[in-house]
């Protein structure tokens, strides 16, 4: 019995590692694109609008990018699979979804395949799964500690409870005939669940108020350990938190701008650009990739957001007080208020960046004591080696290069 459930326990690694491979995270990324063009197909023949949530299609394109490039360099590394998997099951959801509306909306439910595109249009459920464990399990695929064990069991079987009901009610909804969709090729019996299906509108009332706590509970631990952390995880921390804070402000003002107009087209566009902050630190974060940049980006981010912020409020402001106050409206207005604006940006940038720098890229701004301190430790050091680690690290915290190596000349004979 015991050599037999050694051979079950290491053939189930082995069949793992031979699916988890670099061609077969290339193969779901380009099944991912592939379902992408045929939503994009099945839309423009129901005449949907398939961009209109532009946003979300560039934040599940970026989470299935950054999948595949993971998976690509570190197969074994659960983390690669969990974000390919959130962009494989949300545009299965999506292709599902716009053939179900194509289907049932224009053809009575005619078309082939209609009630198999109705149980896919269910897949947004393990897509949030999935997107909620890619943040749980950073960097490397495990939980923190073994005290988390019993919050990931919760959270797995709440979501295993609620994606089984959404597939459940559309295999039943299937298999009774009662099929009713609205515009987007939602079903109605998941959306709105009522009668017999009622239990899982409760299912969902617990499910996402616990999503909430754990990513609350997760950003508290990750927040200590930052705090605890140093080298390499604090970078990587700093990664992910700077990326999940870009994330959640950009998302509230996408949120609250709805379908804004003028300038404020701009700023939709920028929290547009912005919701790929968090799939791309999280990839920036697992690869340590560029990790000695996150600071610079930080510091940048905030002073050119900062910059943006003072010089729109001037720029309205001399434009309400010429229309409002001094009932000076037209062109000249405008063009003087841009003129302002302009004139002021490099002033106003360099200041404001300079303190940035001084707050949150601190290395960079004390680049200049950090090299006289350098200097006086140096009279003491007789080692080469520990001159050469000490350059390393000095060189590397004042000017944050992107590569940095030492050459130095082969001894002379006789010395």
């Amino acid at each position: 019995m015991c050599p037999v459930a050694g051979n079950q326990g290491a053939a189930a690694p082995g069949r793992w590692l031979r699916i988890a491979r670099p061609g077969t995270a290339l193969a779901v990324g380009v099944l991912s694109v592939l379902m992408l063009a045929a939503t994009a197909v099945f839309s423009s023949m129901d005449r949907q609008p398939l961009f209109d949530g532009l946003s979300h299609v560039l934040v599940y394109l970026s989470f299935g990018l950054i999948g595949v490039v993971v998976a690509w360099h570190q197969p074994r590394n659960p983390m690669g699979w969990v974000l390919l998997g959130v962009t494989f099951f949300f545009y299965l959801e999506a292709l599902g979804g716009t053939y179900t509306a194509l289907d049932y909306r224009l053809h009575d439910g005619r078309l082939p395949l209609g009630g198999v595109a109705v149980l896919l249009g269910a897949s947004w459920a393990p897509a949030i799964v999935l997107a909620g464990l890619s943040l749980l399990l950073f960097p490397d695929g495990r939980i923190p500690s073994a005290r988390w064990r019993p919050l990931l069991v919760l959270y797995f079987g709440l979501g295993l409870l609620w994606l089984g009901g959404a597939f459940g009610i559309s295999a039943a909804a299937i298999a009774d005939h009662r099929i009713h969709v609205d515009a987007s090729g939602a079903l109605q019996a998941v959306n709105d669940p009522t009668g017999a299906d009622a239990w899982f509108a409760v299912v969902q009332a617990v499910f996402f108020p616990v999503v909430g706590a754990c990513w609350l509970a997760w950003l508290a631990n990750q927040v200590l350990s930052y705090r605890r952390s140093s080298g390499e995880r604090r970078l990587q921390l700093k990664w992910l938190l700077s990326g999940a804070t870009v994330f959640v402000t950009a998302s509230i003002i996408l949120v609250r701008l709805g379908s804004p107009t003028g300038l404020w087209k701009a700023v939709q566009f920028a929290a547009l650009i912005g919701t790929l902050a968090l799939p791309v630190s999280i990839g920036f974060g697992i690869l340590k990739f560029r990790l000695y940049d996150i600071d610079r980006i930080i510091s940048r981010t905030l002073g050119y957001a900062i910059v943006t912020g003072l010089l729109v409020g001037l720029y309205a402001g001399i434009v309400l007080l010429a229309t409002q106050v001094l009932h000076h409206p037209g062109p000249v207005t405008v063009a003087v208020s841009t003129l302002v604006a302009a004139a002021l940006f490099n002033p106003v940038r360099h200041k404001v960046q300079r303190a940035v720098d001084r707050r949150f890229n601190r290395a960079r701004y004390d680049a200049d004591q950090t090299v006289a301190a350098f200097a006086v430790r140096l009279q003491d050091h007789v080692e080469l080696g520990a001159v050469r680690a000490d350059l390393l690290d000095v060189v590397g915290g004042a000017l944050e290069p992107a590569h940095l190596s030492v050459w130095t000349a082969p001894a002379e004979p006789g010395r």
